[in-house]
């Protein structure tokens, strides 16, 4: 029974010590859907996005509140909240999928798998850029994603100055916890 118990302690620390875990509750993603020569900008930024990176297998997890999504002006970012996203009913949006053949060094990678978007799950694959900072780790990348697949309707009136397509930009310094 000792030595049962010695090595399944032995496992435990093993596991822990050689963990290619990496999080941050500080990422950053900005949401901009701006029509072209619009003359108000229709760009909200969360900094406060939680995120967890996986070194050894390449699965990412990526959760932002969307109400923490900032906006210029306070009635956009109502707008926002209550007309488009219905964060009182769906608070949060998600990506859980893999950075594809990581192999621990900075470089340009794919990755793939699930976007939700206001109760929305689509496969999505992009390309995300990874680096090394002091002991950090920097995943960031943009891609566009289409309103009306995530069930996002743009109102005629907003029509002027809401796209129908968003640029999603990412930012997630990750660090070894």
């Amino acid at each position: 029974m000792k030595k049962i118990t010695i090595l399944i302690i032995a496992l435990l620390i093993g596991s822990f010590a050689f963990s290619q875990k990496m999080i941050t509750r500080s990422g950053e993603i900005k949401f901009d859907a701006t029509i072209p020569g619009a003359t108000d900008e229709v760009i909200g930024t969360n900094k406060t996005v939680s995120s967890i990176f996986d070194k050894t297998t390449g699965e990412l997890v990526v959760q932002a509140m969307v109400k923490s999504f900032k906006f210029k002006t306070p009635l956009m970012e109502e707008h926002f909240n209550e007309n488009y996203m219905e964060s009182d009913k769906l608070p949060k949006a998600s990506f859980k999928g893999k950075v594809v053949n990581y192999d621990s060094k900075t470089g340009s990678y794919d990755v793939e798998g699930d976007l939700t978007i206001h109760g929305v799950t689509n496969k999505v694959k992009t390309r995300v850029t990874i680096a090394n900072d002091g002991g950090k780790l920097i995943i960031s990348g943009a891609f566009n994603v289409k309103l009306a697949d995530y069930k996002l309707e743009v109102p005629a009136l907003a029509k002027k100055t809401l796209s129908e397509t968003a640029k999603i930009t990412l930012k997630l310094p990750l660090e070894t916890k």
